[in-house]
């Protein structure tokens, strides 16, 4: 039976027009954008999944935020407002300002790493494995083996591996273990949730061997909501019950509030214990790198709308509607026999792009060959999340092989109806039927050293 589509929690009172090139126009851009999607502009694409970070669709609320937000550099009422939502939601004593989520990485991690260090986590996405090796240290996953077989369902494939994480504690030696960090929703494992359960064992082991254990919370929203629908300790909680109690497990935790505090730009730090000596060395690294630690590299307005935002991201109504979207996409493609990471995830569908092209390797990068075919085919910009997003071994410099080769569907927050949901699924089934035309993948031609997919140049391999 199919999915039926959640109504939104909203009205819509302002619209952007958008165009949408002709298919020659399309091929031409691309080509010119050296195969790489993030190289293409804007204006060029009709639907933009390219990531739901910062590209979300503020409110009334929140627009009127940005009209009284305190400008003041030191101590301004929005930095204060934003402080009580922070304690308010999360239970953290220290909460830090940052302008993103990568920006809050910085500021954290080298505390914490260095050269012969380790980071241990369910899944590193590809700018918090960078901020780890930037920081000299090394970055290793430990994800539940269920994870790596999209079509196995399971409630939480985001879930760390307990077992092979104290193996490893064990093996590395827990002195050389810098920092635990389990990512809420798991990005890199198709936005696949974490359970209250799995958090607590986790938290146990680092205590344990006297590890400091980071939330990286970009999308700890829709992991609530997961929860509140999969877990049984949790299905009687609200969501703001169930974050407050998921990070109780934590020591700190670093987040991208661009993707479920619904607002275009802006990052936290928090720090559950209020007399952490590392509170400290946060603020001197936000004042050198961001500015001073009461905006940290934010204006007034964009706290202002950041402390709204927290609140609205935890609506229950809105998060049913958010990630009904997804399952909506995900029926549509049960429909049609397309694999994907099941069941479907917070932020996104993770199409299996290995499974539409069983013959093209991961050294030609699969999921990369899918996203620019859709394109090509309906003006749908995605995201490679495999093979060519995760780059070279950082001490051989070999190609290393992802264990997944997805195409990320990353939907914006409050931007895209029904009918351009339907219209993703109809580019991937027209795909799917031309699929075994197109024999080979892309070759790079130019790379940089670290986090490669940013700025690549491909071209594709002649047969």
């Amino acid at each position: 039976m199919a999915v039926k589509y959640i109504p939104e929690p909203f009205r819509i009172k302002m619209v952007e027009r958008i165009k949408m090139l002709t298919q020659e126009e399309r091929i031409e851009k691309i080509k010119e954008a050296k195969y790489n999607m993030f190289g293409l502009r804007g204006e060029d694409v009709y639907i933009d999944l390219l990531t739901d970070s910062g590209t979300n669709a503020m409110s009334d609320d929140q627009w009127s935020g940005i009209m009284r937000g305190d400008e003041a550099y030191a101590g301004s009422s929005s930095y204060y407002k934003l402080l009580d939502a922070g304690k308010d939601i999360f239970g953290y004593d220290f909460i830090q300002p940052v302008h993103q989520g990568r920006a809050g990485e910085k500021v954290l991690f080298p505390i914490f790493l260095s050269k012969g260090k380790y980071a241990i986590s369910n899944m590193f996405f590809d700018t918090t494995r960078a901020h780890v090796e930037l920081a000299g240290a090394r970055a290793i996953d430990c994800v539940v083996e269920e994870a790596k077989n999209p079509s196995v369902r399971a409630p939480f494939k985001g879930n760390m591996d307990v077992v092979k994480l104290e193996k490893l504690i064990n093996d590395l030696g827990a002195e050389n273990v810098g920092l635990v960090v389990m990512t809420i929703t798991n990005n890199s494992a198709g936005g696949q949730p974490v359970s209250m359960a799995n958090m607590r064992e986790v938290s146990e082991i680092c205590k344990k061997y006297h590890i400091p254990l980071n939330i990286d919370a970009a999308r700890y929203a829709e992991n609530a909501f997961f929860l509140k629908q999969r877990e049984e300790e949790c299905k009687d909680m609200s969501i703001k019950e169930i974050v407050n109690k998921i990070f109780s497990y934590g020591d700190m935790f670093t987040m991208s509030a661009k993707k479920d505090t619904i607002v275009n730009i802006g990052g936290l730090i928090g720090v559950k214990d209020g007399n952490s000596p590392i509170i400290l060395k946060i603020k001197a690294n936000c004042i050198s790198f961001e500015g001073f630690f009461t905006y940290g590299g934010l204006s007034g307005r964009d706290l202002e709308a950041l402390a709204i935002g927290l609140y609205e991201g935890i609506d229950e109504n809105y998060l049913r509607y958010r990630i009904g979207q997804m399952e909506y996409l995900a029926g549509k493609l049960d429909e049609a026999g397309i694999a994907y990471q099941s069941p479907v995830g917070g932020h996104g569908v993770f199409v299996d792009a290995a499974a539409f092209f069983p013959h093209i390797p991961y050294n030609e990068f699969p999921a990369q060959v899918l996203a620019i075919e859709l394109y090509k085919e309906a003006g749908i910009r995605t995201c490679d999340i495999g093979s060519f997003m995760l780059g070279n071994d950082p001490d051989t410099g070999v190609q290393l092989h992802s264990e997944f080769e997805f195409t990320r569907f990353a939907i914006p927050r409050r931007v895209y109806t029904q009918a351009h949901i339907d219209i993703m699924a109809d580019a991937l089934i027209a795909i799917r039927q031309r699929a075994t035309e197109i024999k080979r993948g892309y070759r790079i031609t130019w790379e940089p050293p670290i986090l490669r997919h940013f700025q690549a140049s491909l071209e594709p391999i002649e047969y």
